[in-house]
């Protein structure tokens, strides 16, 4: 399995617009964060969780030829307004598969009416296959996905488990029940927004003391604000098997 890391930030990426911050003027490229989202190439098959609005971006920068799915965790704009760019990827290869939990495709429904339509749609517009998730393992081309349910303050998010690797983002609680879902992770990535406390994220205090419970052999993290500091100076602190991602990073698993 090859994970890449198309973005690591917050919903108003690094830099920010009209923010004078020392972090949104740094010269490490690392400092420099697209909205979240990873590609997992697992078995040959190019699984996109999460769709943001830098998704053309993101796909340019990283040479990819074809996507077979999207999953999604949740309908905030950050990590759903780019379901409109995969229309390259539609006109070679016919409607593309999505998997969200049913609140979340009713709300891709709303913003993207025309593409869900089935009367007088627009020729140019891309078409997807609709797939209902549930807190419930599933099986896509033959993989095996495992849903993994949290809240995002009160807003219920879809983190998934594909084989040894976990992502989790916009994470503030879970359940012990959901967190046994997680046992023996080679790989862990998960959301560490900020040092000081968030009504809706964890901050790095936070996800350090989910590290503890969940174990994983290594864990990167990601949806990372400004606020956070330098990666190159908080890269410092982190225990050995502890990173911050970065956009473009790849893994191996």
């Amino acid at each position: 399995m090859e994970v890449t890391f198309l973005g690591t930030g917050t919903s108003q990426g690094i830099p920010i617009i009209g923010v004078d911050h020392p972090v949104c003027y740094s010269d490490d490229p690392r400092d420099k964060r697209l909205r979240v989202s990873v590609l997992v190439n697992w078995k040959g098959k190019n699984i996109l969780i999460d769709c943001g609005p830098d998704f053309r971006q993101q796909m340019l920068a990283n040479n990819v030829k074809k996507l077979d799915a999207i999953f999604y965790t949740h309908e905030h704009n950050d990590h759903t307004a780019g379901l409109d760019d995969i229309r390259p990827y539609f006109f070679r290869q016919g409607d593309i598969p999505i998997f969200a939990h049913q609140r979340v495709l009713n709300s891709l429904r709303r913003k993207f009416d025309y593409i869900f339509t089935s009367e007088d749609r627009y020729p140019g517009a891309p078409a997807v296959i609709e797939n209902v998730v549930h807190n419930e393992e599933f099986q896509f081309e033959g993989l095996s996905i495992m849903p993994v349910d949290f809240k995002h303050n009160k807003l219920q998010v879809f983190g998934y488990r594909l084989g040894d690797f976990a992502y989790l983002t916009d994470i503030k609680t879970i359940t012990e029940e959901e967190i046994a879902k997680l046992k023996d992770l080679k790989v862990l990535v998960v959301s560490a927004l900020r040092r000081e406390p968030h009504h809706s994220h964890f901050n790095l205090e936070e996800a350090l003391e989910f590290l503890e419970i969940v174990k994983p052999e290594r864990t990167y993290f990601t949806h990372i604000s400004h606020m956070l500091g330098f990666h190159a100076e908080v890269e410092e602190e982190l225990p050995e098997n502890v990173h911050l991602a970065y956009d473009n990073l790849k893994i191996e698993i």
